[in-house]
């Protein structure tokens, strides 16, 4: 008999907060946060999904080439992204917006690149949150070499951090590269956690294409824990990526984290989910909205008041603005700028690429 991949997703879930805003307690995942905590949370899903839209539009608007939203995954982003250290180091695919904001990242360094008005680059070392990586899954081969290279420079106290947290995918485990990762963090004991994003789609293939068990259980595979966790479930991710991440560093080795969620919107902007079915999958997910629930809980407890939620929506209103205020004041990079930042140091064979190209150009004027 073949174990379709979701058949074990109600008992083996990781749930600190139903969909109704129900809060729960797991034995293995205990967390106390205060109100203002708690309200941070919810602001932060907020914030970040106001900004994911304002991209969004700018897109349809002709102003940005194309954007992944995060629409549905904000709480796997925030609960992840909050429990980062500040010496921990992100390696995120082009869908991680909220880790990038909570690490402290403008999200206008972002949409330079979707823009193209820069090639994408920021400090990783300034905000601990590595490049965006366009191509599927060699982003946790960077961050596998990064861990080992927290091992061989004595890890703890060295300033360049405790752990390496990489996102992913569901489609990404289907990757080499990805399976490549989890051998050598298996075999060095690597300070990793390797955050799958189970959406449910890699672009138009479903899950169940790529899987016959949950994405967490390959871990047990390859020699390190996995687990599973409501990806809509704030409080959930947070718990959990704590713990991961706290095995990481005190060296007890890698940790698969599978956050179960759904990409409620397209792929990208270029993307037309409607033609392979995404669409019918959407009413049974909406009323998990990450961002619904925990208002439900904060409402129930008497944790936030209504002008707290007011505030807040009118604060995400304000930043989305400024954010599109600021896209479009962007000025337009001269063309030879592109090789400005392909080195750290000057490169001869770029120099005479760049004075070919500068000589292309002049005679256009």
């Amino acid at each position: 008999m073949t174990l379709d991949a979701h058949t074990v997703q109600d008992t083996e879930l990781i749930q600190l907060l139903t969909p109704e805003g129900e809060r729960l307690e797991h034995p293995d995942y205990p967390l106390t946060l205060t109100d203002q905590q708690l309200r941070d949370l919810y602001r932060d899903m907020v914030v970040v999904r106001a900004l994911d839209g304002e991209a969004v539009a700018l897109t349809r608007q002709g102003e940005l080439g194309l954007w992944p939203s995060l629409l549905g995954q904000e709480a796997a982003q925030v609960g992840s992204g909050r429990a980062l250290g500040a010496g921990d180091m992100v390696f995120p695919t082009y869908r991680e917006h909220a880790v990038a904001y909570c690490r402290g990242l403008p999200l206008l360094n972002v949409l330079k690149l979707f823009r193209g008005v820069d090639l994408g680059g920021w400090d990783p070392k300034e905000h601990g949150f590595h490049l965006y990586s366009i191509v599927i899954g060699t982003q946790t081969l960077h961050a596998t070499g990064y861990a080992m290279g927290i091992q061989r420079d004595g890890g703890h106290g060295t300033g360049i951090g405790d752990a390496a947290l990489v996102y992913f995918g569901d489609g990404a485990t289907s990757q080499g590269d990805v399976n490549e990762s989890f051998v050598w963090a298996a075999s060095y004991n690597a300070p990793v956690v390797f955050f799958c994003q189970n959406n449910q789609w890699a672009i138009s293939t479903p899950l169940e294409r790529q899987t016959r068990i949950p994405l967490y259980r390959r871990a047990q595979g390859f020699g390190f824990p996995g687990v599973r966790v409501d990806g809509n479930d704030v409080l959930a991710c947070l718990a959990v990526t704590r713990r991961a991440l706290d095995l990481a560093r005190t060296g007890r080795g890698p940790t698969l984290v599978e956050a179960v969620t759904h990409r409620m919107g397209a792929h990208t902007t270029t993307d037309d989910p409607s033609r392979y079915g995404h669409s019918e999958e959407l009413e049974t997910w909406r009323p998990k909205d990450p961002i619904s629930r925990l208002r439900a809980y904060l409402s129930r407890d008497g944790l936030a008041s209504p002008d707290f939620f007011d505030e807040t929506d009118a604060h995400a209103k304000r930043e989305a603005r400024a954010l599109r205020d600021a896209c479009l004041a962007l000025p337009d990079p001269p063309p030879a700028e592109l090789f400005d930042r392909v080195y750290a140091a000057p490169h001869s064979t770029l120099e005479e690429e760049k004075a070919a190209y500068d000589s292309y150009l002049a005679g256009f004027r």
